[in-house]
């Protein structure tokens, strides 16, 4: 497997001209994100990540999870990495400073994050996990709770998971049958088993913090009778000091395609008469206040999936740069580098630019998150978290389909050497496969972005991107320079399929229900090609800018608007098949039952 070279020049323009980073460090609360500190922390991540963190991930592949007597076993090295990571203050870099957090914005922590995730996905989910959960807490917890377990959680001194399925419940939570008993002390008493649970039990901390989706015995039925428990692994005494051993074991782990140095355990709490849990805030919201972690894990799997599509585009790229095969099409030269064939350089430009589309899209919306986060007025802080919320499932359901989609390709490239093990190319694939499925599948990221987010305005938010896509098209095109309107008549045709297959969608949504669900997905696929050609070309319009200044690093430059430009021809045409397929809703099966299978 090769190293991995966290690609800072790219994460650092990114963040600077996406995200806009240098508006964001002037908001309340921001400005300690000055440029010297921006450096200082990518370029300290990128050593962290490559030095510490990527040497295990062969190491956990191979080696896995086991659990025994004591409970779960990590990998040989994994504590010492999870320690080196808390100490060096990467767990809590976004999070708020009143509970040890670094208190940046996440418009730099996503790069952060990005690099963990290349380095070594599986690493990665136990901190993912726990950031979510810091989140619910920060939202919907007690102040006698949050004082308890957030600075612990968030300093990394203890990790959080997140239990929703169960075996009778995957994606329809209404069907959880996990039940919590109220105690005269105001404490409950949590039964059930969970699933799936990441990150469930481990060795590398004292504590984990389960957040429990239970029911209490007067909840109405459905969803809307779910609450939120914490249940802490080991019961935490009034000094802060930890006590009693809680009813709340993990009892097997799964065995599974990918991320296998990840423990996904089954959970049962309260065989034993009963795990002590706390209510996080109101009774019966606690899909609610699930859905808070939901987000963050939602953008956080979509930047698992840009992840490891860089990590395998850089490795396809050496081995390419390496292989010898063939002759040169176009000079007759013999036994060249592969990455002389043009079809090779294809795949390799595919990689590349759809890893940029979805890395701009995954920061931008860290962005509007920041900003949602700081804004002073409320209105200004409702804009920016619902163009978040439309965001957020373009970029899990774009990133990891792209991710899958990359790491194929790299084991396109190395041919027969990507489907032996020993290359290392199989296990980002192998890693990649489950982006697609947990946090919510493809289709329902897609459902997503079309009920809750495209119609719950009307389509307003919407229109908002709509009218930034356009902005950027007419600014394309008046540039002046023929790569870039180049990139602005694509862009300005994939935009009408885009607004084309929305007007249809929302025409068809109460009359044509079953057409509308079977186009979602198609749709999602549109929003996501749209999208990432609407931010390559903003990066292609201010590499421009940059070279138009005397950037120092033109060839960089010259590169950005290049890439855009292959997404522009290569990919942008797809968004009129795909509005096609929209529009074509279901109407090949009307009439038809089950004798079409």
């Amino acid at each position: 497997m090769s190293d991995y070279i966290a690609p800072v020049k790219d994460m650092r323009f990114v963040i600077d001209e996406i995200a806009k980073l240098p508006e964001i460090s002037q908001l309340p609360g921001y400005q300690e994100a000055t440029p010297d500190v921006v450096d200082a922390i990518l370029d300290e991540a990128a050593k962290f990540t490559g030095e510490v963190l990527a040497p295990l991930n062969r190491v956990g592949d191979q080696a896995g999870c086991t659990l025994g007597p004591a409970g779960v076993a990590t990998p040989p090295g994994w504590k010492e990495a999870y320690w080196a990571f808390c100490a060096a203050g990467w767990n809590g870099i976004a999070s708020p400073v009143d509970y040890g957090g670094q208190g940046l914005p996440d418009a730099l922590g996503v790069a952060v994050k990005e690099m963990v995730c290349s380095a070594n996905l599986s690493f990665s989910l136990g901190p993912l996990l726990t950031t979510g959960a810091v989140e619910a807490l920060l939202t919907c917890a007690s102040d006698q709770l949050k004082a308890i377990y957030l600075e612990k959680m968030i300093t990394g001194e203890w990790t959080g998971t997140m239990n929703l399925t169960e075996p009778q419940a995957g994606s329809d939570l209404a069907l959880i049958r996990s039940r919590a008993e109220p105690q005269a002390d105001g404490s409950y008493k949590v039964f059930g088993q969970k699933i799936f649970i990441t990150y469930g039990d481990h060795d590398m901390t004292d504590n984990i913090v389960h957040l429990v989706l239970a029911r209490l015995p007067d909840a109405p039925a459905g969803v809307k009778g779910i609450s939120m428990f914490l249940v802490p692994k080991f019961l935490v005494n009034a000094d802060g000091s930890l006590g009693a051993r809680n009813d709340a074991y993990c009892v097997s782990i799964e065995h599974k395609l990918g991320i296998h140095a990840s423990p996904t355990c089954v959970m049962a709490y309260g065989d034993n008469g009963g795990a002590t849990g706390w209510l996080l805030g109101e009774a019966n919201r606690g899909l609610e206040y699930m859905f808070i972690m939901m987000n963050e894990a939602r953008l956080g799997v979509g930047l698992q999936g840009i992840a490891l599509g860089e990590r395998a585009y850089q490795q396809a790229l050496t081995y390419a740069r390496e292989r010898k095969q063939g002759r040169d099409a176009l000079t007759g030269e013999a036994l060249v580098s592969i990455d002389r064939h043009p079809d090779i350089r294809r795949m390799l430009m595919l990689m590349k630019a759809r890893v940029e589309a979805c890395r701009a899209m995954a920061y931008y919306t860290s962005g509007l998150l920041d900003r949602a986060h700081a804004a002073a007025d409320p209105e200004s802080a409702k804009k920016h978290l619902w163009l978040a919320e439309f965001m957020i499932p373009i970029v899990k359901g774009g990133g990891t389909e792209m991710g899958i989609d990359v790491t194929s390709l790299g084991i396109q490239i190395h041919g027969g050497m990507g489907f032996i093990e020993e290359t290392g190319a199989a296990q980002h694939w192998r890693d990649a496969r489950i982006t697609t499925i947990y946090e919510g599948t493809t289709g329902i990221q897609a459902n997503d972005l079309l009920f809750r987010k495209l119609m719950r305005d009307q389509g307003a938010t919407a229109r908002v991107v709509f009218g930034e896509v356009h902005a950027t098209a007419k600014a394309l095109a008046a540039s002046g320079q023929p790569e870039l309107q180049a990139i602005a008549g694509k862009l300005g045709a994939a935009l009408k399929a885009w607004t084309g297959a929305t007007e249809w969608l929302a025409a068809n949504a109460k009359t044509g229900l079953s057409g509308v669900l079977t186009a979602a997905v198609p749709y999602l696929h549109l929003a996501v090609t749209v999208c990432g050609g609407w931010l390559m070309g903003q990066s292609a319009l201010a590499a421009a800018r940059r070279l138009a200044e005397g950037d120092s690093d033109a060839a960089f430059c010259r590169a950005k608007i290049a890439t855009a430009r292959f997404y522009a021809d290569q990919l942008l045409p797809q968004a009129a098949a795909y509005a096609e397929t929209v529009m074509a809703g279901d109407a090949a099966l009307a009439g038809m039952g089950d004798e079409l299978f």
